[in-house]
Formats: C-alpha cells, structure tokens, sequence
C-alpha cells in the first residue's frame, strides 16, 4: 500500500511538471525493466496534447541552432517546450554536436524548457528506441512542444516520422549528397524541408536542386504539399517563418483528421515493435541460446539445416508459453 502511495505521489508531481521528477521519470524510461514499463501504462491517458516535431539532417546543418531559437520563439510565445537531442555517442561529449550542445545552454536554464541529451544506442534510424517513452513523459508532464533532434540523413533516418507530428528535414547548399539520399526515400518522410545557411553560395542552385527532386512527389487537392523554407539560423532569419510552417502543418492534420490517422499508424507500428521485442527476449532466454549453440557442429558439418534448426527452436518456445 505505502509504495502505491508513493507511486502515486510521484505520478502526481510529473503531472505537475515538477523538474525533478520529469528528470528521474525519463531516466526511469530509460531502463529496459518492469518498473519502466508500469511507470508508462499510468501515464498514457495523460498524453496526446503535445505537438512533437522532429528535426533531422546531416551534421553540420544547424538542427540545434533552429531548435534553439525555434524554442525561444515558443517560449515568447508562453509555451513550454520538451527537446530530446539525440547524439550518436554518449550525451554531451566529443564531435562536432558539442559546440551546439553547450549553446543549446542557454535555453537550458528557462524553466519552461527541458533539455534531454540521448544516446542513439545503434539505432540505424538515429533515435533510441526510449526517445518515444521520453517523448511520453514530456507530454504527460504537459509540455505544449515536443523537439526530437536526431542526426543524419540516409534511408535508415525513416524512423523519425515514427515519432513526429511534424517532421522536419534540414540540409545546407553542400548537402548535394542528402539530396540524392531523398531520392531514394528520406524526402518522403519530410512534411518540410529548411535549406539553413542561405548565406552561403550556391544556395539558389541547392535549391532549385531540392525543387526538381520535389516536383516528382505524388500529391492530389488534399495532400499536404512539402515547402521548402531558407534560413541563417544563426541570425534568426526564417525562424519565424519555420514556426509558422509548424503552425500551418498542425492546423491541416486536424482539419483532414490526419493527425489522429497518423498517430494511429505510429501506435501500430510501436505496439508491433514491442511485441517483437518481448518475444525476441523471451525467445532467446537461457534455453533458446543453450539449445542453439548445442546444434551449431550440427550445421557446420551440413547434417541439419539452419531452417530446420529455426523451426525447432520456435517449437520449443510455443511449449514453454
């Protein structure tokens, strides 16, 4: 009774947007274990209400300076904001990313911002398979913006939509090779695209560039149509706009009852993901791997074959449930 109480009190001050408690509640989230796990089935009737934006590109491109100041916009504006950077290494240390970290600071201090550095852990889409679950905890907490800031582009980055609302893909005039990879898928996944640091030249050539790819996209009088937007983000020059764009995308999921449709697809693919994950530990507990490595010289001397391997240790876990 005492730890339901507890359990409780601390479900209550989250809700409350106590700092604190937002802080352990993702670190919570962060562990693979059953108190993550029932900790996340308490909160889901409280969320829904954030917007969640997430803002993907090569390194380099400026991602964290238009959070930055994407975020002091948002905060003029009284609304409170939940950013999830998510590194390739260990949060806050080496590479390139640590000079837009430490300015990212600055918005760090505001208490309507709360700034969470992850690790991507492998994941070949640049976000850690938490970064929803974290995502989670800001919405419950009642943060009126979510920004998952992600890094790189490629046909594995696909994961970003899977956590967005909005999803947002920034490059720069040299980023002649991202625009071949969106050929090949990423641009399908942008509800806009930022061509950041249009100070530079060959800027109008990048895009008009990004342009010809754009035209190709199959869009009727009820598609959203992807924009593509200029900025120096360093001056704040398009920022203002990029909210806007932010704005005007919200509005049309609602109006063409998107946004619900959209958010429905993410739950089925998050429940699928789940539940591959559950069986995937299950299935290769202690027995799994012991009965797999004793078949291993079996295979090798061509006596039995993999698949038939595959099938047996699948008969053995449905007789273990």
């Amino acid at each position: 009774m005492e730890k339901t109480e507890i359990e409780n009190v601390f479900i209550e001050k989250l809700l409350q947007n106590d700092k604190r408690t937002v802080g352990r509640a993702i670190s919570i989230v962060e562990s693979v274990d059953e108190k993550s796990e029932n900790l996340l089935k308490k909160i889901y009737r409280h969320i829904g209400k954030a917007h969640r934006i997430g803002i993907t590109g090569p390194p380099g491109a400026g991602k964290s300076t238009i959070t930055n100041q994407l975020t002091k916009l948002f905060r003029n504006q009284n609304k409170t904001v939940g950013i999830i950077a998510v590194d390739p290494t260990s949060p806050f240390t080496g590479g390139a990313l640590l000079g837009d970290r430490i300015r990212m600071n600055e918005i760090g201090q505001d208490p309507g911002v709360f700034i969470r550095s992850m690790a991507a852990r492998g994941s070949l889409g640049g976000l850690s398979k938490k970064t929803i679950d974290a995502a989670d905890i800001f919405d419950s907490a009642g943060y009126d913006y979510i920004i998952l800031e992600t890094v790189g582009v490629g046909q594995s980055e696909l994961d970003i939509a899977q956590a967005s609302d909005t999803t947002i893909v920034v490059l720069v005039p040299e980023s002649g090779d991202s625009v071949q990879a969106m050929k090949a898928g990423l641009m399908e996944i942008a509800d806009f695209f930022i061509m950041n640091k249009f100070d530079r030249p060959g800027s109008e050539q990048a895009l008009s560039a990004l342009k010809s790819v754009l035209i190709m996209r199959h869009h009727d009088e009820h598609s959203w149509v992807a924009n593509i937007l200029s900025a120096v983000a360093t001056n704040d020059t398009g920022i203002l706009e990029i909210a806007n764009e932010i704005e005007k995308h919200k509005n049309y999921l609602i109006k063409e009852n998107c946004l619900i449709k959209r958010r429905s697809q993410q739950a089925k693919m998050r429940i699928k993901e789940i539940v591959e994950d559950k069986i995937k530990n299950k299935l290769w507990n202690e027995n799994g791997n012991n009965y797999l490595n004793s078949t291993l010289e079996s295979v090798t001397i061509n006596s039995l074959s993999p698949y038939r391997i595959a099938d047996q240790i699948i008969e053995n876990f449905k007789n273990q449930l």
